[in-house]
């Protein structure tokens, strides 16, 4: 996995490389600054072959430093560059006031004062066709709200569309978005593309962070960050690292031949199911299961709503549970070894002594071994948001899978705090929330949505970005959650430990939806399985 830096974790590391002689300060601006501009060629390759104007929008920290370098390389590459200056160049500090004066030498700096985006806008005069603009004005720096006139100059700006503006490039992260959760203080820009350094940074993934860009580059400046000593966030990137170690580890190696024993040898998912007219979302989650893995899933439900699931299910088996007390009948059978309930479910009396039977009351239901591996979502996360006893019988071996307003029912007080405006940086996130959950919990809780964050009890912690060449808005369809409830409950009876399942499962959620394209509804995302899983050699 990839690791997403905080803002704080990235000076470190630079200081520990300026410290140690291995490079100055400014060679890393330098090289920023190069990597901006080879990333702007990336993106528009057609900018290499002539002369454009570029805008620059320097801010009063090193960031605006690096705007400075990349104004001084477009326009020595021939372009017309203009330089607007945001901040007293007497403050700056002692690298970005060296690029400031580099540039001095070459052209005028404006101030940001007399910055007019409506110069820009189409008709006004200038062909936008051919300005870059450059957000060179905060980066990872901002630790404040942007307010005052550079507030109301960012909001015109947004307010244009696109091809009736500049074309903007922003440097590390677009001005206005912290470095830390995504989340937007005050005012920021939309940007064509972002240009980072070393790595991401948490706020590339998270909340509008995500959202306020479709190309990201990250380029490498030469540093190292090995021996960091902090808590890591990973993000999953699939091949090669997520899938290659995970699925080599706990699935692959199941699919051969030589392991090929009988069912049950790759596993047994027991899926609670609602009644007769709600068993759909079961019966998706089941598919799921199927799909990705698990030898044997079957499927218990009313018996109002027997026939209606044999009329849909083949594969899938299917057993009669009425309540609680038969459902720990059925459960002494040591062969299922996943429990997976909520789809559908319902959140009735019924089903909450369903949730109390696999919980067992407070205790494990195997007081014998380990307790079952359980995930829980849709319905049962409602049960347990009002029934404190069951929340307490959570256990290691849990999965919960909440959606933003299952996350605020169950832990009503860390979602307030996480949709409290953000006054300053660094704002409370999403990976803040989601580890507090967890350690609450004490289980794995997956926070869903396009920057799904992942957490155990003890802080380990990933984030499944759909985002930039990721994306998959489509995945937004009804049923599309009961499916990732399957994929994780699979993954967990072919062994995979509840961390390992809900972050692999997440992945193969997204791959899947992009395989499928715009147009997917939730019953296609398990038939994409196949071809995922050949693209990636298992």
């Amino acid at each position: 996995m990839t690791e997403l830096l905080t803002a704080a974790q990235m000076r470190a590391i630079e200081a520990a490389a300026i410290e140690s002689g291995v490079v100055t300060g400014l060679e890393l601006m330098e090289r920023a600054g190069r990597g901006v501009v080879e990333a702007i060629f990336a993106e528009w390759p057609e900018l290499r072959a002539a002369s454009f104007r570029a805008v620059v929008l320097c801010g009063p920290g090193n960031n605006g430093g690096d705007g400075f370098v990349v104004a001084r390389l477009l326009r020595e590459w021939g372009w017309e560059v203009e330089v607007f200056l945001y901040g007293d160049p007497e403050r700056m500090p002692p690298d970005a006031r060296v690029n400031y004066e580099r540039w001095v030498g070459m052209g005028e700096v404006g101030s940001f004062a007399d910055f007019l985006p409506d110069r820009y806008a189409l008709g006004s005069g200038c062909d936008t066709s051919s300005v870059l603009l450059v957000d060179a004005l905060f980066g990872t720096g901002l630790a404040r709200q942007i307010e005052g006139r550079l507030a109301t100059v960012m909001a015109r700006l947004s307010q244009m569309e696109f091809g009736q503006r500049p074309a903007i490039v922003a440097i590390d992260l677009p001005s206005g978005v912290c470095s830390d959760s995504g989340r937007v203080l005050g005012q920021t820009l939309r940007a064509e593309c972002v240009v980072t350094f070393h790595s991401a940074k948490l706020g590339h993934h998270l909340a509008e962070g995500g959202e306020t860009t479709a190309s990201l580059y990250i380029k490498d400046i030469g540093l190292d960050q090995s021996g960091s000593p902090w808590q890591r966030v990973a993000l999953i990137r699939g091949e090669p690292d997520l899938v290659s170690a995970s699925l080599d580890k706990g699935f692959i190696g199941t699919f051969g031949l030589e392991s090929a024993r009988h069912k049950y040898s790759h596993g047994h998912v027991f899926i609670l199911s609602g009644p007769s007219g709600r068993g759909g979302a079961a019966r998706l989650s089941a598919r799921g299961a199927l799909r990705i893995g698990a030898g044997v899933v079957t499927v218990g439900c009313p018996a109002e709503a027997l026939a209606e699931n044999a009329a849909r299910l083949d594969a899938v088996m299917l057993r009669v549970v009425e309540d609680g007390a038969a459902l720990g009948a059925v459960l002494e059978d040591g062969r299922i070894g996943v429990v997976c309930l909520g789809p559908g479910m319902g959140t009735g009396a019924r089903e909450a002594g369903l949730v109390a039977a696999v919980l067992g009351r407070g205790e494990p239901l195997q007081r014998r071994g380990e307790p079952r591996p359980t995930v829980l979502d849709a319905d049962a996360l409602t049960i347990l948001s009002r029934e404190a006893a069951l929340f307490g019988a959570l256990h290691e071996g849990c999965v919960l899978t909440p959606h933003g307003g299952e996350f605020a029912r169950l832990f009503p007080d860390i979602a307030e705090k996480l949709a409290a405006p953000a006054t300053k940086g660094p704002a409370y996130s999403k990976v803040d929330a989601t580890r507090e959950a967890a350690a609450r919990a004490g289980c794995v809780v997956l926070f869903k949505g396009a920057d799904t964050v992942i957490a155990t009890p003890c802080g380990r912690c990933a984030v499944n970005s759909a985002h930039y060449e990721r994306a998959a808005p489509w995945l937004a369809t009804a049923g599309s959650g009961d499916v990732l409830a399957g994929f994780i409950a699979g993954l967990m009876a072919r062994g995979f430990a509840p961390f390992d399942a809900a972050c692999t499962g997440a992945w193969l959620h997204v791959d899947c939806a992009r395989e499928f394209g715009p147009g997917l509804i939730a019953e296609d995302l398990p038939e994409m399985l196949p071809a995922v899983f050949r693209r990636l050699g298992v």
